[in-house]
């Protein structure tokens, strides 16, 4: 019988190869060291502090445990995104490709929950909203009236889809298997929700709201909509919670919800409106598409992971988990031989909280060295991050990253809180470059 190498036992059967190569001591040395280094293409020279069990990152990633090519697609306009899902349509960033320190359009990620409309005809500013429920004087206004009526303002914020992260967790959840890319930092002008609130009245019942817009369900059903979110009122009274109809100083894209969104940042981006024609306000929470169960809700307390549940005593997916990314090295880079330092930088963020520190490790967690942290742009934008990190010699590394909330509480080593749709899995990320 052939004999396969241990490159060749992690692509095929990761738990075999990892027995292999840490044997019943546990202790990554020797022979095992050698043939680790060969699995990874060249010397380990912290492979003395990986923990027992640890598969290198070089397999770990989702799509090389797979042992699949990723899909790829390219929108016009956009660089080449990892294809999640085409119905609907789910379009990741590498973060590779998150190196600004605000998202161009053609960066941005796509996650459309139904159908995309036929762009609306005519002058944009005839697009019209409606506002209604528990107000004193329900609203229709036009964007048009919208932008004249009310103060103009200019933010740079966070979007992040809520199941950001899920192909973290174990065992794999419903869902997009996103990495860290379902997120994106843009300039944004539009009006402040809570003033077109107030113009309305808001009534002392209003506790909840819910969101529709213009997006046709899957099955072209016109009595369904493809996603209907709401949120506390606390959130839609935030002074960064808009009604937006520019990105980056231009017309909001069609793809990205134009003429006029929703933008909640900090929260679940399904809570963000594209198309946005209506808002009601209600006593009780919205009883929508997407709403309830285990949409966009998380447990109260640790369920066993893979088990079954209907979500009763789920709550609400609310800010957003801390979380980093890496957007100077690619995971799987080669670099020239000789080379003895890295220069790292990318961004961190934290939902309503903000960043306290940023750490990097190149020693399999044994050392942590803080990286600079630069201020956000304004409240609920992300926070830049750079440093420099030295390498004793060639061989293979992994860089691992991590940021701090505002709170102390820093990304944990594994995806914590498993639920079965794959909510705020926000652990330590590492990835795998090669000198030499």
């Amino acid at each position: 019988m052939a004999q396969r190498s241990i490159q060749e036992l992690y692509a095929d059967d990761p738990e075999r190869a990892d027995a292999l190569a840490w044997g019943r001591r546990g202790a990554l040395k020797g022979a095992s060291l050698a043939a680790m280094g060969v699995a990874v293409g060249g010397a380990i020279p912290f492979g003395g502090n990986m923990a027992p069990g640890t598969m290198p990152a070089l397999f770990a990633r989702p799509a090389a445990a797979q042992g699949a090519a990723p899909r790829m697609m390219t929108l016009p306009g956009k660089v080449e995104m990892l294809l999640q899902g085409e119905r609907p349509l789910v379009l990741e960033a590498a973060e590779t490709d998150l190196d600004d320190a605000v998202t161009p359009y053609r960066r941005f990620f796509v996650r459309n929950n139904g159908q995309t409309p036929e762009p609306a005809a005519g002058d944009p500013n005839a697009w019209r909203m409606r506002f209604e429920g528990e107000v004193n004087t329900p609203l229709t206004l036009t964007l048009g009236e919208l932008r004249y009526r009310f103060e103009n303002v200019t933010r740079v914020l966070q979007m992040e889809c809520g199941g950001n992260g899920r192909s973290f967790f174990a065992p794999q959840t419903r869902g997009n298997q996103w990495g860290n890319g379902a997120i994106g930092c843009a300039q944004y002008t539009g009006v402040r929700l809570r003033d077109v609130l107030r113009a309305a009245g808001i009534r002392d019942t209003a506790r909840f709201t819910g969101h529709h817009g213009a997006d046709p369900h899957l099955s072209g059903d016109a009595n369904r909509e493809a996603i209907s979110r709401g949120m506390r009122i606390a959130k839609a009274m935030d002074e960064d919670t808009l009604i937006v109809w520019a990105m980056n100083g231009e017309p909001l894209p069609h793809i990205h919800g134009g003429p006029v969104r929703l933008l909640v940042p900090g929260w679940p981006g399904s809570l963000s409106a594209k198309w946005f024609n209506r808002m009601q306000l209600r006593a009780n929470p919205h009883d929508g598409a997407g709403m309830g169960g285990t949409s966009y809700r998380i447990p109260a307390r640790p369920i066993v992971p893979g088990s079954n549940n209907n979500g009763t005593d789920f709550v609400e997916q609310e800010s957003m988990l801390v979380r980093s990314i890496l957007s100077s090295h690619a995971h799987g880079a080669r670099l020239p031989a000789g080379t003895r330092a890295l220069d790292l930088r990318g961004a961190a963020w934290a939902g309503d909280l903000s960043v306290r520190a940023q750490h990097v490790s190149v020693d399999f967690g044994q050392t942590w060295q803080e990286m600079q942290l630069a201020a956000p742009a304004n409240r609920h934008a992300w926070q830049r991050w750079q440093g420099r990190v030295a390498l004793p010699a060639d061989g293979y590394y992994e860089v691992w990253y991590r940021a701090t909330d505002s709170e102390g509480r820093m990304q944990p080593h594994a995806a914590a809180n498993w639920n079965p749709q794959g909510y705020n899995a926000n652990p330590i990320n590492r990835i795998a470059v090669l000198v030499g």
